[in-house]
């Protein structure tokens, strides 16, 4: 039936997607169940205003639905999902002139800073530790921490992270190698202690 979704026959993304496509309001509801939280996340990582950035995700959410009909048929759907949410808020941000002139998607500001949980620091020493590769991650420019942000915490690869920043494949490259490269002159430690923070 047309709102019903099989879990035994439907369980990725391009099939749920198919079936949004076609008017199925349960794989919507799926989708949004799945997504909401981790799109909301990246919003307050590109903007301080929670509630307009819970907004601006419903209304992604609610312009899939309602333009299904023309999206295309073969999309990465979480990066499409986080290509549109950042997308929305740039716009917001030119109208509501939260920042002076803004004319692209580029010039947003990353706002998140990496740090490690506290319950995740077992002894001084790594604590002190994980304090000075915070410093070194939040020294990073904006563009850098987001295509980790992305990278990282959001299971994205190179071609999706392009997509996302509306750069090229070998920008996005350029952006996460730069990164590591300064990490690693920054920083020489755990391995462990740098997935911790990012895949925070």
């Amino acid at each position: 039936m047309k709102n019903q979704v099989s879990q035994k026959n439907i369980l990725n993304d391009d099939e749920l997607w198919v079936e949004l496509k076609a008017g199925n309001e349960k794989a919507f509801s799926i989708l949004f169940k799945k997504y909401y939280n981790c799109l909301v996340q990246y919003a307050n990582t590109l903007s301080p205003f929670s509630e307009k950035n819970q907004d601006c995700v419903q209304d992604v959410f609610t312009d899939v639905w309602i333009y299904r009909n023309s999206l295309s048929e073969t999309v990465v759907v979480k990066a499409y999902l986080l290509s549109s949410v950042r997308k929305r808020i740039v716009r917001l941000q030119q109208r509501d002139k939260v920042f002076n002139r803004s004319k692209s998607v580029d010039d947003s500001v990353f706002l998140l800073d990496f740090s490690v949980e506290q319950q995740l620091i077992s002894d001084e020493l790594t604590a002190n530790r994980a304090m000075k590769l915070n410093k070194v991650l939040n020294k990073l420019p904006a563009r850098q921490k987001e295509a980790l942000y992305l990278r990282y915490h959001n299971s994205l690869n190179i071609d999706e992270i392009a997509v996302i920043l509306n750069v090229n494949y070998q920008s996005a490259s350029n952006l996460l190698h730069r990164a590591l490269v300064y990490i690693r002159k920054g920083w020489n430690g755990a391995l462990l202690l740098l997935t911790m923070l990012l895949l925070k």
